[in-house]
């Protein structure tokens, strides 16, 4: 059967509500905006939608969709998880026992999330994944109709997780269904309860540090070491030691990419001048967007145009994800921003760290 859920609608709120309380509902509220072509009609949406003039909201897998007081049937299609993708995502809900209970709570675990894009699962909306239609004359993409219906499925997405999963796809009593339908994980061999407990409780050990210096080595000149080396591969492995504590895992890189992070890092960057370059100002982002041309989703770009347009700057010539003006080059990298390059005899070079904003590096460039 499948699963739909229905909402009372939300009455007036004062105009210092704040929409999207937990960082789930504010990733929703970021793919609207970012999905918009229309700030203007953002600003409205939000007006809109603390006027109470939105009527019940009916969510159903891909589906949000609700009734405006004037007689509008406004709808916002959401992409939805393939059977593939609901699988890798279940494995990584099933790995650990707190990740349902947190579910059930009320709580989207940011490490579950983050699992689930580690397998290829998108359980929160990006770009392109929002697609809001409404039967009223604007043109908008989002109309302030379905502006405002998104901005109100943020509160439901705050009181109860489980209204994203059902976007996604599946309701809550499927999803526990299909979790109880896989084997538990076999409890390991232990010792009675009332016997552990005899043994009194051992002190927990302290939490390591989080935050610890890096104090550099002080080495002597020897014959046959490259002292300098040596220094920068001490700093380097002690900088990777402390993203592994704090965040509990390490970047994945090529290796290439760390080659041109330790030699960033080092100072030792013959022949790697313009990829070191590229690494200081965007890391791995920008390192890709100075060696990669590629063609970023039409939406992305025709936001970008439109403001350009608007704040009335110089015509570009555009080639896929780059904009040249004379000698300044424009480009948009994979994680939004835009790079700043420019020409030296004839090569582009990195020329300053990115702006969400292409307009912005124009003026600091």
């Amino acid at each position: 059967m499948t699963a739909v859920q229905g909402f009372a609608a939300f009455p007036r709120q004062s105009a210092g509500a704040r929409f999207a309380a937990t960082w789930w509902g504010r990733a929703w509220i970021k793919a609207l905006e970012d999905t918009t072509l229309d700030h203007t009609l953002l600003r409205k949406g939000r007006a809109y939608a603390k006027t109470g003039r939105v009527g019940p909201i009916t969510v159903s897998p891909g589906r949000l969709s609700a009734m405006t007081e004037d007689g509008h049937d406004t709808v916002v299609q959401v992409t939805r998880l393939t059977d593939a993708e609901w699988d890798r995502f279940l494995d990584q809900v099933a790995a650990q026992a707190g990740h349902i209970a947190a579910l059930l709570d009320g709580d989207v675990p940011q490490d579950l999330v983050t699992a689930a894009e580690d397998a290829a699962v998108p359980l929160l909306p990006a770009v392109g994944d929002l697609e809001p239609d409404c039967d009223c004359p604007d043109w908008g993409h989002p109309c302030e109709h379905a502006a405002a219906l998104c901005y109100q499925a943020s509160w439901l997405l705050d009181g109860d997780p489980f209204v994203l999963l059902l976007l996604r796809g599946r309701g809550r009593a499927e999803l526990l269904e299909a979790l109880q339908l896989r084997d538990a994980p076999a409890a390991a061999p232990g010792i009675a309860a009332a016997d552990a407990y005899a043994l009194g409780t051992p002190p927990l050990p302290e939490p390591p540090p989080a935050d610890v210096a890096f104090t550099p080595l002080e080495l002597e000149e020897a014959p046959g070491v490259d002292v300098r080396a040596l220094g920068a591969l001490t700093a380097s492995a002690s900088e990777l030691a402390r993203e592994l504590l704090v965040t509990g895992r390490l970047r994945s890189l090529t290796e290439y990419q760390d080659r041109v992070r330790l030699a960033a890092a080092s100072g030792l960057d013959a022949g790697l001048e313009a990829a070191v370059l590229a690494w200081r100002y965007g890391g791995a982002d920008g390192l890709d967007v100075l060696e990669r041309p590629w063609t970023p989703a039409k939406a992305d770009l025709a936001r970008a145009a439109a403001e350009w347009e608007r704040q009335e700057l110089p015509a570009v010539e555009p080639w896929r994800n780059r904009w040249t003006l004379g000698s300044l080059q424009l480009r948009y990298g994979r994680d939004g921003r835009w790079y700043p390059f420019t020409d030296r005899d004839g090569d582009w070079w990195p020329a300053g760290p990115p702006e969400k904003d292409p307009a912005a590096l124009l003026a600091h460039t």
